[in-house]
């Protein structure tokens, strides 16, 4: 009898997603789902997306990516990019419109370019009030859709955002792949918004950082000058040594007293000459390095 009840239920729980998905598809709802798979084919790659078990599958072609183009790329080249750009987004959320349904096998495909563009007309243009939901300086909530190093990729409402390390966080940013991962939610401030109403498209910029209380000349005052403390090197940038001392403070040092070369991540123990307010950073040597990351 357990066994009986625990079958139904799950027959039961696919049937109404079945349903969910056959009602989207009659009144053309955007749903969401995981992006969990990238197949690419001879003549044309699909993005498979799961919604509550049922496989969702959207060609290469309606996945709306934005990669910048140049004269000489080739389709072989394009299709590569494109690929890879796809598996840096594997775990992240998307919308998707349903462009067609087979009853019988059950199988779906979908377009997130179709449930951007929905998106993108219902919050960025002018409504039935005179002005659009979404407006410069709102505060609204972004999926992170790709992470590297020095950028986050978001997806705000049906628009797709690269917010760089500089609007990230007011400290030294040596990777954001430790900081943010695909699939999470973040708080993000619109600092721009270009609209075209004629071809419905919209540009946005946003930042991260102007959402947090920036204390850097605060926790400047607690170097002393001609002191000595430990710090994690976060970057290296144009000869210039980029650390992050364990007392809380920027730094920067333009030379390493230690024989050896210093990396990204090493311990280190630096001598402060200077602090520069403007800047928020303190500035002097390395002295020596304690720990090598290798």
């Amino acid at each position: 009898e357990d066994q009986v009840s625990v079958i139904s239920q799950e027959e039961l729980y696919r049937e109404q997603a079945w349903y969910e998905l056959q009602n989207a598809y009659a009144t053309k709802k955007p749903l969401t789902g995981t992006l969990s798979g990238v197949e690419d084919e001879k003549d044309n790659g699909v993005v498979v997306l799961y919604y509550k078990e049922y496989r969702i599958l959207i060609p290469y072609d309606e996945m709306e990516l934005k990669l910048a183009v140049h004269e000489s790329d080739t389709e072989k080249t394009l299709r590569t990019r494109r690929r890879i750009a796809l598996r840096y987004m594997m775990g992240c959320e998307m919308d998707f419109l349903i462009m067609g349904i087979d009853k019988e096998s059950r199988s779906i495909v979908a377009s997130r370019k179709r449930a951007m563009a929905h998106k993108r007309h219902y919050y960025y243009f002018d409504n039935e009030t005179g002005k659009a939901k979404i407006a410069p300086q709102d505060v609204v909530e972004a999926r992170v859709i790709a992470v590297g190093e020095k950028v986050i990729r978001v997806e705000v409402f049906g628009v797709e955002c690269a917010i760089p390390a500089k609007e990230i966080c007011w400290d030294w940013l040596g990777d954001a792949r430790e900081r943010y991962n695909v699939g999470d939610r973040v708080k993000v401030l619109i600092t721009d918004i270009k609209t075209d109403p004629e071809k419905e498209t919209v540009f946005i910029k946003a930042s991260l950082k102007k959402l947090i209380r920036n204390d850097s000349l605060e926790r400047l005052t607690r170097c002393k000058v001609q002191s000595t403390y430990t710090g994690r090197i976060t970057d290296i940038v144009n000869g210039i040594i980029r650390v992050d001392l364990d007392i809380g403070a920027k730094a920067i040092a333009y030379h390493c007293a230690d024989r050896r070369f210093p990396g990204k991540n090493d311990r280190v123990t630096m001598v402060v000459h200077r602090l520069d307010r403007s800047k928020c950073v303190a500035v002097g040597i390395i002295t020596k390095i304690v720990r090598q990351c290798i």
